[in-house]
């Protein structure tokens, strides 16, 4: 029997799958293991952690797996895929495909089937390919230049809405929630660590912002409807180059910015219909580690 095995390895955790042709035995997780965010060693020790986990689960051992397909932010490339490759193949047996996040997220979301996926993760991307094989991206380059409407930018959004609003002089309760969370004292301790180098975690502040706009709070609601909008604005980039005017399109979401905020997935639904009202928007948030193990069955690699 062939034993098959999925990764999403995200900036924020690490998801594992293991399964056989048709079925699902066992899953894992475990912490971040963007190497390009935490580096080689902490994404050896969390892949590996996930993997432990998923194969235990399965009740089979890492040399049982046939074939492995991981889904990586920057997989596509090689200095990424390759570091990344190099640790599963360190963990696993068989043969390792090493794609893009966006890959697994649209195969978890279409299959083989012509449709756009948005990724709101710590990150962002949009992907899309048409019944004619051809695909698009938007975002996805970067927390200092994009990745539009992630937990990262929902983070760096709030902070700075927030310290406007101070400046105003108006209500600063999610201010002192965003200094709770980096467990900062005063303004000033929270100004020098936003302007840290390397950049501070700015995804730890979503949960924050959630909690604040479930209380009512202004900034909090501005900056995730933003959010919507700024994932719907990504989607309808790769729909304008893909699709034609009135063509129907299936869309899908990803990632835990939409899984966990019901306002963000509201205004990018909404933001979205008003420019392509054909819009098929599938309403569950798509698991890509589920399209990296229907990878890694399909046996793409060499293709």
């Amino acid at each position: 029997m062939s034993i098959f095995l999925g990764i999403d390895g995200g900036g924020s955790k690490t998801a594992c799958v293991v399964g056989d042709d048709k079925t699902v035995l066992g899953s894992g997780t475990a912490g971040p293991s963007n190497v390009v965010r935490v580096g080689e060693q902490r994404a050896r020790e969390e892949i590996t952690a996930a993997v432990k986990q998923a194969c235990d689960d399965a009740n089979v051992e890492p040399s049982q797996i046939t074939r492995s397909c991981v889904g990586v932010a920057g997989g596509a490339r090689a200095e990424t895929a390759e570091s990344v490759g190099r640790i599963v193949r360190g963990i696993v047996s068989g043969d390792v495909e090493i794609v893009g996040d966006m890959v697994i997220a649209m195969e978890a979301a279409a299959g083989s089937a012509a449709g756009v996926v948005v990724i709101a993760g710590t990150g962002s991307i949009a992907y899309g390919r048409n019944v004619a094989g051809q695909t698009a991206r938007a975002g996805g380059w970067g927390f200092a230049i994009s990745d539009e409407g992630s937990a990262h930018w929902i983070g760096r959004a709030a902070l700075a809405s927030s310290m406007k609003a101070y400046d105003e002089g108006q209500n600063a309760a999610l201010l002192e929630g965003l200094m709770s969370a980096w467990n900062v004292k005063t303004r000033e301790q929270i100004i020098m660590a936003a302007n840290a180098s390397p950049a501070p975690d700015f995804a730890a502040l979503f949960p924050v912002v959630l909690a604040a706009d479930e209380k009512s709070d202004a900034t909090a609601h501005d900056v995730l409807a933003q959010a919507g909008a700024e994932l719907a604005g990504l989607a309808k980039s790769v729909i304008m180059r893909l699709f034609r005017d009135g063509e129907d399109v299936r869309v899908a979401m990803s990632g835990g910015v939409f899984r966990n905020a019901a306002l963000v997935r509201r205004v990018f639904y909404n933001n979205l219909r008003l420019t392509y009202p054909n819009v098929d928007l599938n309403e569950e948030v798509v698991d890509p580690v589920k399209g990296a193990l229907e990878l890694a069955r399909k046996g793409t690699i060499g293709r």
